[in-house]
């Protein structure tokens, strides 16, 4: 897929309408004098394009060196003016009748919010697995994501730009890196999503393991208990030397074992809430993962628009709500083991409940004896001891299941990694890798007279894990050669995936690109324009080479005067 244009509009006009080409397309500034051309949303029109393909609608206005603060006027201005944002794509530049995508979005939420595939409606749950069942039907429901799979395609964020392979979150782990990274290299794979989800299991258990032993190990919790015995059976000895009548003598005993009882039905009810709060707090996180808006302040700036538009199109609702089923769906898988959780502690309270009935019985039976006083200093020492020996062996009951789940989990990955690092798995992943890198190395031979290349590792991590670990060779650690790598890297990729037919985007988004050599900026522009493939950088104009500084370049010029949302003009009507 190519992207055809961009259109920015209101209800009343269209804002601005931006073609593309094939080859390499500009985004530049008109700055002048002293002015920087920054601020003057070169970038944002990246992120437009992101925003149409699903990412989150704050990208476009909030502050990117401070995500908690955002840019109110532009933020005001989408919103109160009911701003859509239309990006048409296509399979063929040239060819009218070929294949087309159109996308709408806005920025309005709930019902307000314009989330459109085709002139279809989607809600915010629905409208990725649409992007997926048009662009990596394959994928659907399955991992790496629609996301995750064109993460390379859109560079604008630090960590895209600043890193090769790493082109997700700083939270990303090297098994979602490794799964992405085997789809895109077309190694079929089926068990990836599998392996997250095991490894989110064994990681979860750890947690829990932790809270477990926050005081002490499991071996430390054994050798108390020992003692504890020891201690129980010498106070036994004790108190059976007292002169206590047949009657009180089995009270005591009663009690002592009620009381024991009681403690480790306590600590076990405790440990079953310290599990299930576990799980609801891995829940919550997931929870407010969930992208909530102020549907009431969008309805106002809605109908303020309505009347001047004749057209709104829709853009944020469905995002919303697709992201938040993928978390929905996340939080019921974590949320499957809470209703037994639930069972087990209402059953161990009421009998928690009918024991402590029991004790409040014998407590009083014993306390009306003779020898009470000289009971109690034992009776409170036996209490403590039971006390102690019921929540140690609660404690090493929770952790012996705990290191049975995780062996139970590890089994698991053995039998997927045993296939995934098989011999004959390995020689397609090798086979695909140099497959790549006839590519790679190439591209880069024209950039630099040198050859790149893409390598993996088999690696263990710090869990003991088994990884592959995708990297590529970089002799060069400067910011303008890495910027080349990064951009032969995608111009490689994007013809392996059409030599191999791997479903892949056609276009590749830039930023920063004045942080390259003048040389290594031509020869790209020269390799993409012969290639066919849609490179689409944001840059400086006065860091433009002379050879690039042409008007046919060109698909927007943004000013001081005149900036991408025109955001002076519309306040000035």
């Amino acid at each position: 897929m190519f992207i055809k244009k961009i259109v920015i509009s209101s209800p009343l006009e269209v804002i601005r309408e931006i073609p593309f080409h094939k080859g390499i397309n500009l985004i530049v500034d008109e700055a002048e004098g002293q002015v920087t051309g920054n601020s003057v949303g070169k970038t944002t029109v990246l992120k437009l394009v992101d925003f149409c393909l699903g990412a989150k609608p704050k990208i476009i206005y909030e502050d990117p060196e401070n995500k908690k603060e955002s840019y109110t006027l532009v933020r005001d201005y989408l919103v109160d003016n009911k701003i859509s944002v239309c990006l048409h794509l296509t399979e063929d530049l040239d060819d009218e009748q070929a294949r087309s995508v159109v996308i709408e979005r806005n920025f309005l939420s709930r019902k307000n919010a314009i989330r459109k595939i085709d002139s279809q409606s989607y809600s915010e749950t629905e409208f990725e697995n649409k992007l997926t069942e048009l662009f990596f039907p394959s994928q659907i429901g399955k991992k790496p994501t629609f996301r995750q799979i064109i993460s390379h395609n859109i560079r604008y964020s630090d960590m895209s730009v600043s890193n090769t392979l790493k082109t997700l979150d700083r939270y990303t782990s090297d098994a979602e890196y490794e799964t992405l990274y085997l789809f895109l290299l077309g190694c079929d794979f089926s068990k990836g999503s599998a392996k997250q989800e095991i490894l989110q299991k064994i990681q979860q258990e750890d947690v829990f393991k932790k809270r477990l032993e926050k005081v002490q190990t499991k071996s430390a919790y054994e050798a108390a208990l020992a003692l504890i015995d020891i201690e129980i059976k010498d106070l036994n000895k004790k108190k059976s030397a007292l002169s206590i009548n047949e009657n009180f003598e089995e009270d005591l005993d009663s009690l002592n074992k009620l009381r024991y009882h009681i403690n480790l039905k306590s600590s076990e009810i405790g440990n079953l809430n310290i599990r299930k709060g576990l799980i609801e707090e891995t829940k919550g996180e997931l929870t407010t993962a969930a992208s909530n808006v102020d549907l009431f302040q969008l309805g106002l700036v809605y109908k303020q628009a309505s009347s001047k538009i004749d057209d709104l199109q829709k853009t944020f609702e469905e995002l919303v709500i697709y992201h938040n089923q993928m978390v929905s769906e996340r939080i019921s898988y974590i949320s499957k083991e809470l209703p037994s959780l639930e069972e087990k502690i209402r059953k161990k309270d009421a009998d928690l409940k009918r024991l402590l009935r029991r004790e409040r019985e014998l407590a009083e039976l014993v306390s009306k004896s003779d020898s009470f006083e000289e009971l109690e200093i034992m009776i409170a020492n036996l209490n403590a001891k039971y006390r102690d020996k019921g929540e140690y062996e609660s404690i090493i009951s929770q952790l012996d299941e705990v290191e049975e789940n995780i062996k139970a989990y590890e089994s698991d990955l053995r039998d997927i990694d045993n296939e995934l690092f098989s011999d004959e798995f390995e020689a397609i992943v090798r086979q695909q890798v140099n497959k790549f890198n006839e590519h790679f190395s190439a591209t880069s031979e024209v950039l630099y007279g040198e050859r790149y290349a893409l390598k993996y590792d088999k690696v263990v991590n710090k869990k003991g894990q088994k990884l592959y670990k995708f990297s590529a060779f970089n002799t060069n650690f400067s910011s303008g050669k890495k910027q080349g790598e990064i951009s032969c890297f995608d111009i490689a990729y994007t013809n392996f995936a059409d030599e191999e037919n791997i479903p892949c985007m056609h276009f590749l988004l830039n930023d920063k690109k004045e942080l390259m050599h003048d040389n290594q900026l031509v020869k790209i522009a020269d390799l993409v324009n012969n290639s066919g493939i849609q490179f689409v950088a944001s840059i400086l104009r006065d860091k433009l080479p002379d050879e690039l500084n042409c008007e046919d370049y060109f698909i927007v010029k943004l000013s001081e005067n005149d900036k991408l949302f025109r955001i002076e003009s519309q306040e000035k009507k």
